[in-house]
């Protein structure tokens, strides 16, 4: 895990404006132009990624954040923040709201989704479960913001090697990258620039095995969860984004 406070900015964005296709007969009709240019247009969906690591998980999301810009950047904005909070994940939720409300303020808008994405490592167990109740609390508290805990126990390795197998035994941190080396075909490192990539093949198999450990979890907080990971709640949000 990162300890650094180095910050990395990441972003992406614009209107769009989706429409039927005319009938030849309603070409020349202007008050039905009209109408249905008004009837058809889709506001944009933002969201706002804030990880606890500053190389590993913002090199991974911005490789996502690519992948959906090349066809619906039009559609969806994604501004990502890598911020090193190694020290409590509870000050990762009070970064995140801050970034939010200083970016909306600018930017006269505001972010539909926040992601937060930390492991467990050596936290004390209530900040790491603190962190996804907030998260909860503060989701009810808002008419339009829905923040979300993507937390890894013990780490977003973890959520990796779920592309490749369904492990349910805890393992230390070390254990897994020689397991990642092992499916991957190379020594496994962090902060890999094309780890999405390498792992996008096998997207539909990790959220499947991710969601049967979150069902063999179910009713124990993220501290009692292990392993286990919420990482695959955000590509089932963005699936469709997806090709």
């Amino acid at each position: 895990m990162e300890q650094t406070h180095t910050s990395v900015t990441l972003w992406i964005g614009s209107e769009f404006m989706s429409k039927k296709p005319e009938k030849k007969s309603d070409i020349n009709k202007g008050w039905m132009k009209k109408r249905r240019d008004n009837s058809r247009m889709i506001a944009p969906e933002y969201h706002l990624i804030v990880t606890e690591g500053t190389k590993t998980e913002p090199n991974y999301f911005n490789k996502l954040k690519e992948e959906i810009n090349r066809k619906y950047a039009h559609r969806i904005t994604i501004k990502i923040e890598g911020i090193g909070e190694g020290s409590n994940t509870l000050t990762l939720l009070d970064r995140a709201d801050k970034i939010a409300k200083e970016y909306e303020k600018t930017h006269s808008i505001q972010f539909n989704h926040i992601w937060l994405v930390y492991d467990k490592d050596d936290f004390p167990k209530d900040d790491f479960d603190n962190t996804y109740h907030r998260c909860h609390a503060l989701s009810k508290q808002s008419d339009s913001t829905v923040y979300h805990a993507l937390w890894s126990n013990e780490c977003i390795e973890y959520w990796f090697l779920l592309h490749f197998m369904l492990l349910n035994s805890a393992v230390s941190r070390n254990e897994y990258y020689p397991k990642l080396s092992d499916k991957l075909n190379f020594k496994y490192e962090k902060n890999l620039d094309d780890i999405y990539s390498l792992l996008k093949p096998h997207l539909e198999t990790a959220i499947r095995n991710a969601k049967q450990i979150a069902d063999r979890n179910n009713g124990l907080t993220p501290s009692k969860c292990t392993p286990g990971t919420a990482v695959y709640e955000i590509f089932e949000k963005l699936k469709c984004y997806l090709d």
